[in-house]
């Protein structure tokens, strides 16, 4: 069966936010501490309410329309990517999340390859995205999945700031592509 990534619309704002949740609780129970600061999930709520609006932010849902997973295709970090990175040559990942339910199904994999078409449509090189510098787990799970470690920033009012890319050709899934639909609720 195809599975299908489509863009958000404002309805999955409240499934946006539970697999937000089921990720930190997972996180949290992997002995990881990230996004559960006081105000992150409001903060992260109006970014994605704003994503959702330009365009950026696809959800992947099941048969039954629940959502598997999400990313969003996010603008350069300048807190990050510099004018020497030609910030430009790149489409940046944010927000990549997916659900419990789909582990073993290599989504997140699946939707960075995804994304990697989008750079490539677009004539980019570059797939890059940032995460959490004490995340150790991800940033393995990431050169796993292609990525090359840029470098690593740590502006004070940011707890992000380990910088990476991969060439938007790589693909490390093909035998399970997702399958793009342009209309927003459409899941099949």
């Amino acid at each position: 069966m195809r599975q299908l990534i489509r863009p958000a619309s404002p309805d999955d704002s409240n499934a946006l936010m539970k697999l937000r949740i089921e990720a930190e609780e997972w996180l949290a129970n992997a002995g990881i501490d990230q996004w559960r600061s006081p105000g992150f999930r409001d903060r992260a709520l109006a970014k994605w309410q704003v994503d959702i609006a330009e365009g950026r932010t696809w959800v992947v849902p099941d048969a039954k329309g629940e959502l598997l997973g999400t990313i969003t295709l996010a603008r350069p970090d300048a807190d990050f990517w510099t004018r020497s990175d030609d910030p430009e040559s790149a489409v940046y990942v944010a927000k990549l999340i997916t659900a419990r339910s789909a582990a073993g199904q290599h989504l997140g994999g699946r939707l960075l390859d995804w994304a990697g078409g989008v750079a490539r449509d677009r004539g980019l090189p570059w797939l890059r995205l940032d995460v959490w510098r004490d995340n150790a787990k991800l940033q393995d799970y990431y050169l796993r999945e292609g990525f090359e470690h840029v470098r690593t920033e740590a502006p004070s009012h940011r707890l992000s700031g380990w910088m990476a890319q991969r060439p938007s050709s790589l693909v490390v899934h093909p035998d399970a592509p997702l399958c793009t639909v342009d209309t927003p609720g459409l899941t099949g």
